[in-house]
């Protein structure tokens, strides 16, 4: 186990998708029907998930799937500081 100072820093992500009303856009159909994917502690774990909803969805044009970084949402400062 390691310590708290040599731990990386959580950062976190949101991995979220479904079908948008235009090719293109970022406007999601049927919020009801978003595929919220799960919340990640790193962008390596948060792609890996996206890629594979992404591939899952590939013969649908108008479904996409993203990736928010929570954390700069949450600390906006920091990403600044940290160049993040």
């Amino acid at each position: 186990m390691s310590s708290p100072g040599t731990q990386k820093p959580q950062l976190l992500h949101l991995v979220l998708g479904g079908e948008l009303t235009e090719l293109g856009g970022t406007e999601f159909k049927d919020l009801d029907k978003v595929d919220i994917v799960g919340v990640f502690p790193n962008y390596a774990t948060a792609h890996a998930a996206w890629k594979a909803k992404a591939q899952q969805t590939v013969d649908n044009a108008h479904m996409r799937y993203f990736i928010v970084h929570l954390h700069r949402l949450l600390d906006p400062d920091a990403a600044s500081r940290t160049g993040r």
